[in-house]
């Protein structure tokens, strides 16, 4: 490729900045982003020829570049573009590959595939040697060839002369037809248009790049003609969704909304999507439920690409020392601790949701109750997360703005009216979700423990102070399903499950989630009577099950039972779950579960 003259220096005006800050942004700020991402891009490129000397592959892009510079832009820009260069570069760096990952001169070979597929689209004639991975030679834009090749990794030979193209590999020869069409050993990758004129969506089904997927590469699996229609369908469905409630998003989506990778579905309402900075417009996302939760994912996900984009330009935290114990953060969409970094990107990406709920219940029927309760759930749990780190000490100016601006938003979500059933609703499972969190990852002080212990052991009437201690974080790898209660809840409010007319039991709603307890069936049907008995029965089973704790508090609480036992278990759940445990190791006996939280209750009072 010719060098550049200069690189530019890249910024965002003071309205580009405003709307990012207020988790916007319309279609000329994401353009300026992605003009920043091209320098970025040129600069990887050029590190990694400087690091390896590309050579024929160099010599090729550069051809190309001066034959159609258009061709060079489109898969410079692409995500998947992107995702290469930085994995590249980091394995270059020292990072260590697992058993399954190809071995570097692949990695490195992506160069002559993204060569290869440059020329080809131009129509250039060329001959150069591409990377084969299990069997498969992915071009990067175009598609990938089926060879019969055993080897894990080997080479073929692209070949184009004349307008005739073929990929040629130990075992036989792929001719390679026009592009976007199938053809024997051929799977194109298919660009999908959706929506009306004016308001289009032109997006790429990415399922051959072997960087399409994030953080890892995943080898290439092409979709049948049947996905890929059921995945037109719901993506024209989704962006209809999105066009009529968030029309400037959509708008920003057009322009910075790239690749779409299909994966395969999940258990109900427990959807995976993922992006990465390194691939700006690109995202990976699993088969969804429906049109609806396809619409949230994209604009979950393209919040991420949008905030990656801000951070290349500037950062929102200074740099840590390094000197200090890592620090953990309770982020309310998952179930593991996380630092301030991964806290921020929640933020920023639940904001997005939360606006697409506020939006999305005022053109739904009054009868959509999901609508209500989501929007409820997500503006508590955005405004909680904000004023977690509003006032971290390691923010910087932007990153303050940024906290600053979005706890606003949250203070007018907040004062909007909820009908009273929905918000009842997200209060218990935001404050269960907390609950099961901390009874995962929470851990009280020995002393503390042992304070607690000796005075109920002396039947003291309340627990000593020493027992209030703050507690630590240490990660619990066994913390899973925490929204288990909030899935259920999501079941009956889509429709799916009408206790009215449902004949399954308790068990059966619960089995049918993974990680849910019979409790939490009780609960989500609004059976705390019910359900309190049904935690105590898992707890004298195993009387360290953390969900079992947690749910136990929501079931008093709902009940309006208890009420010092039931603020304990909201609040602290682990001191309770520490305690119960240390007097049955100590004593052999287990006490009460809601005697003891009752009397630890006090510490609340």
């Amino acid at each position: 490729m010719t060098d550049e003259p200069s690189l530019p220096h890249h910024h965002l005006p003071v309205s580009g900045v405003s709307e990012i800050l207020r988790g916007e942004g319309g279609p000329d700020t994401v353009g300026l982003l992605l003009k920043a991402e091209r320098s970025r891009r040129l600069l990887l490129l050029r590190m990694l020829d400087d690091a390896t000397d590309l050579g024929p592959a160099w010599d090729l892009l550069s051809r190309t570049q001066r034959h159609s510079p258009e061709v060079i832009e489109d898969l410079l820009m692409y995500p998947q573009t992107g995702m290469w260069l930085a994995t590249a570069l980091r394995r270059l760096r020292g990072t260590t590959a697992g058993d399954d990952e190809p071995p570097l001169w692949v990695v490195l070979g992506h160069a002559n595939a993204l060569a290869a597929a440059a020329a080809l689209r131009a129509g250039l004639d060329f001959s150069l040697d591409v990377p084969v991975r299990h069997g498969r030679v992915p071009l990067p834009t175009l598609g990938c060839a089926v060879l019969p090749v055993t080897e894990p990794w080997a080479l073929a030979t692209a070949r184009a002369d004349g307008g005739h193209a073929t990929l040629t590999g130990p075992g036989g020869t792929v001719t390679l037809p026009p592009a976007g069409t199938p053809g024997p050993g051929w799977h194109p990758v298919r660009r999908l248009t959706v929506g009306p004129q004016g308001g289009r969506l032109d997006i790429t089904l990415d399922d051959t790049d072997p960087y399409r997927t994030y953080p890892r590469p995943a080898e290439p699996r092409p979709l049948s003609a049947d996905d890929t229609a059921h995945w037109r369908h719901l993506l024209e469905r989704a962006w209809a969704v999105l066009l009529a409630g968030q029309p400037a998003t959509a708008d920003a989506m057009r322009r910075g909304l790239l690749s779409l990778t299909p994966t395969v579905a999940r258990e109900r309402f427990r959807p995976r999507s993922v992006t990465s900075g390194d691939a700006f417009g690109g995202v990976e996302a699993s088969e969804p439920d429906d049109a609806l939760q396809l619409a949230v994912t994209l604009v979950h996900e393209f919040q991420h690409v949008k905030l990656g984009g801000l951070l290349h330009l500037a950062p929102l935290l200074t740099p840590g020392t390094g000197a200090d114990p890592p620090e953990w953060w309770y982020a309310p969409w998952r179930d593991d601790p996380r630092p301030v970094e991964g806290l921020l990107q929640g933020i920023y990406a639940f904001v997005g949701i939360t606006r697409f709920w506020a939006g999305h219940r005022a053109v739904a029927s009054e009868q959509n109750g999901l609508a209500h309760f989501e929007f409820a759930l997500w503006r508590a749990q955005v405004a909680r997360a904000v004023a977690e780190v509003r006032d971290h000490p390691r923010r910087t100016p932007l990153g303050a703005a940024l906290l600053d601006t979005l706890a606003a938003h949250c203070a007018r979500w907040l004062a909007e009216p909820v009908p009273a059933p929905w918000l009842e609703l997200a209060r218990l499972c935001a404050d269960d979700h907390l609950a099961r969190w901390r009874a995962h990852h929470r851990r009280p002080p020995a002393a503390a423990v042992d304070a607690a212990v000796r005075a109920w052991s002396q039947r003291a009437a309340v627990p000593p102070r020493a027992a209030a201690a703050e507690p630590g974080v240490l990660p619990s790898p066994s913390a899973r399903w925490l929204d288990s209660l909030t899935v259920l809840v999501r079941y009956r409010l889509s429709g799916s499950d009408d206790d009215r007319v449902s004949p399954d039991g308790p068990e059966k709603r619960a089995a049918r989630v993974t990680g849910a307890l019979t409790g939490d069936a009780l609960l989500s049907m609004g059976d705390p009577a019910a359900a309190r008995h049904a935690y105590l029965t898992d707890l004298a089973a195993d009387p360290g099950a953390p969900a079992a704790w947690a749910g136990l508090g929501s079931a008093l609480d709902l009940s309006g039972t208890d009420p010092a036992a039931a603020r304990l278990l909201r609040r602290r759940p682990e001191l309770a779950r520490a305690v119960h445990r240390a007097l049955l190791n100590t004593s052999g006996t287990a006490p009460d579960p809601v005697r003891l939280a009752d009397w630890l209750g006090a510490l609340e009072s």
